[in-house]
């Protein structure tokens, strides 16, 4: 595999487990703490006029009110853009909100962007609805075929948004081979890396502008706190911070402090879920009752190649379908013993879901089958459970079928 997510960032200096714990935080913290203080503040205070009039006329940075950064938030932000090799990082109170202040920053109207069909569901709402109705043109092509982007690109195009791995087939996309695209052309691309993390890759070191996460998910990595963010050029992430001081969708104090503490173990974490999830994925693909299996750590997977010059790990979630229609393969996820039933992932509590009811409820089997989702694919999002224990449990709930 390439070193997408390279044990040493930017080369040289630390590793990755180092970064993660040491990057962003100072060596001496107030009254000497180990951790960073949870600055629980809406506003700052200047002693006098002299010190207001040297902060508005840009002789001094410092905070300002609650809305514009917090010092716990910009630890956390300069964490994750070392982590991701970044110029600068903005947080959010939820990846849908850095995705889209990101979008409205970058699009304007009579603009035109494109987003490939695994994206995020919510992804795709927003640009189909909300920045169709602003005048922005938008396509949708698949993830995987390159010459379909290429052919989807305008004059007017100024975004290229995608997920890489894709939820829920986890598709990855040829980055380097985005970024050729651009040449002659101006548009950014934006990478949804959510799946992928900075441990197994690393898009801005391979051709993206902007990296994406739902914090939510690996980054905070328990289960217990909402936030996304972007990454990339200072320039770039500027503007984002310029236009999310007007849209408010800030991070809270103490979930950016939960968030540092999550950030120390990522590293940890994901190998264990990376190796977890290919010893899964490759019992499932064994299976007589199971049709299919969806990995990038598999040899059969239509972007395997890809992930592995471009990978240095999996990941953590592995999508698969069953030799059963929609109520059987209840029955399996309702048998499962370990596993909770929920719509998220990248936490230590492995999750499962039948994506056809969690995510795409209100539709028929057909009305599914049209937008590629069949009713017996299941995803599963590995925790830190013993991998033993996992495996032992999917083979007595495949009984069930």
């Amino acid at each position: 595999m390439a070193s997408g997510g390279d044990e040493r960032v930017e080369g040289r200096g630390p590793g990755l487990q180092t970064t993660a714990v040491h990057a962003g935080t100072d060596a001496r913290q107030p009254h000497a703490a180990l951790q960073v203080p949870i600055y629980q503040t809406a506003t700052y205070t200047f002693r006098d006029t002299a010190e207001l009039t040297a902060f508005m006329s840009g002789e001094v940075e410092r905070m300002e009110y609650g809305r514009y950064g917090n010092p716990t938030q910009r630890a956390a932000e300069e964490k994750i853009a070392a982590l991701e090799g970044a110029q600068d990082a903005l947080l959010f109170g939820s990846g849908m909100a850095a995705v889209t202040t990101t979008l409205l920053t970058l699009l304007r109207q009579g603009q035109h962007v494109v987003l490939t069909d695994d994206c995020y569901r919510r992804t795709r709402q927003f640009c189909r609805q909300v920045l169709g109705r602003l005048g922005v043109e938008v396509s949708v092509v698949p993830a995987d075929d390159l010459a379909a982007l290429e052919a989807a690109l305008r004059p007017e195009t100024r975004v290229l948004v995608t997920e890489s791995p894709t939820n829920p087939y986890l598709k990855v996309v040829d980055i380097p081979a985005l970024a050729a695209l651009k040449k002659g052309r101006s548009f950014k691309i934006v990478i949804d890396a959510t799946f992928a993390t900075p441990v197994n890759q690393r898009p801005l070191t391979q051709g993206a502008d902007l990296v994406v996460h739902s914090a939510t998910k690996y980054l905070g990595g328990h289960n217990d706190l909402l936030a996304g963010v972007i990454a990339g050029a200072a320039p770039l992430v500027q503007g984002i911070r310029e236009l999310q001081a007007i849209l408010g969708g800030v991070l809270d104090p103490h979930a950016a402090w939960l968030l540092i503490r999550g950030l120390k173990t990522l590293p940890l974490r994901v190998r264990q879920q990376n190796e977890t999830a290919m010893r899964l994925a490759r019992r499932l693909a064994s299976h007589p009752k199971v049709d299919e299996v969806f990995y990038p750590g598999l040899e059969t997977h239509a972007t395997h190649e890809v992930a592995r010059r471009l990978m240095s790990g999996f990941g953590g979630v592995v999508s698969f379908t069953l030799r059963a229609d929609l109520e059987a393969t209840g029955r399996f996820i309702d048998a499962v013993r370990i596993p909770r039933i929920g719509p998220s992932l990248g936490g230590v509590e492995t999750l499962i879901e039948q994506v056809a009811l969690m995510s795409y409820f209100e539709l028929t089997t057909e009305e599914r089958l049209a937008v590629g989702i069949r009713d017996s694919l299941v995803r599963l999002s590995v925790g830190l459970e013993d991998a033993d224990d996992l495996e032992a449990d999917l083979l007595q709930a495949l009984e069930a079928l």
